[in-house]
């Protein structure tokens, strides 16, 4: 059932004029985007094409050139603790000496403030995130002992123990097995059909039109985006990735 509190006005998120550039080459060129709230949202492209830029300008982790964005009518920085935000795997040390519930209880410290340390009651929602992804378990054991998919899904419950709206993933399926795969999907899913709105980079052209329902086709600028039947078809494959993919790709889309 969904949650429509969870739901405000105007889009989940919204880029108008975004440009970013390292150097003298853009990473993105004057990108308008909305994706309305409640979606699964798949944003892909080729390699290159700024899709992990995009996420990072959208988060005020990288500074844009121009434009501006808005997550539900409002700035990041009035946003900050109501989006989930999964990184790519290689960008986290996963040596870093830390538990797994250790790192669930990291999603609340916005809210405990810095320097207080989590109590019962922070256990007990960092508890109760692990079971959403089925990792109760392995609260005690280091994050460093986890299969990488395992570790995929301790970062999605640091981003659910927020309650945010809004959750942002930066490839989650990369290098995770098929069965992985298939529990992350539908637990993501389910965060939509309770309400949420979910963003995921992703890389497999092959499984965008059964996992998601919106799309985002990226190559520097926006080639297309909206509903997925719309958006999954040969001539936008062909203009974000070139003949040859979108011949192979193409196959599959409607």
């Amino acid at each position: 059932m969904r949650d429509d509190s969870l739901h405000e006005p105007g889009q989940a998120l919204h880029v108008e004029d975004l440009t970013v550039s390292y150097g003298a080459a853009p990473a993105l060129w004057d990108i308008d985007l909305d994706i309305p709230p409640g979606v699964m949202c798949a944003i892909v492209g080729p390699n290159g094409a700024g899709k992990s830029t995009l996420l990072k300008a959208a988060l005020g982790l990288v500074r844009p050139v121009a434009g501006h964005v808005r997550f539900l009518g409002r700035p990041v920085a009035q946003m900050r603790g109501r989006i989930g935000y999964v990184p790519q795997r290689h960008s986290v040390d996963w040596d870093f000496p830390t538990s797994v519930r250790d790192v669930v209880e990291m999603g609340l410290y916005r809210s405990l403030g810095w320097f207080r340390r989590p109590g019962k009651a922070a256990r007990a929602r960092a508890m109760v995130a692990l079971a959403e992804v089925g990792l109760q378990d392995h609260a005690n054991r280091q994050i460093s002992q986890l299969s990488g998919g395992q570790q995929q899904r301790v970062f999605i419950a640091r981003a659910l123990v927020q309650d945010a709206p809004i959750l942002i993933l930066d490839e989650p399926l990369a290098g995770v097995d098929a069965g992985t795969e298939a529990v992350i999907i539908a637990l993501l899913k389910r965060l939509r059909d309770e309400g949420r709105t979910v963003i995921v980079v992703h890389h497999d052209l092959t499984t965008v039109q059964s996992h998601f329902d919106w799309m985002v086709m990226l190559n520097v600028r926006i080639v297309a985006q909206g509903p997925v039947r719309e958006v999954y078809t040969p001539a936008n494959l062909r203009a974000a990735y070139g003949r040859q993919l979108a011949m192979i790709a193409g196959e599959g889309a409607s």
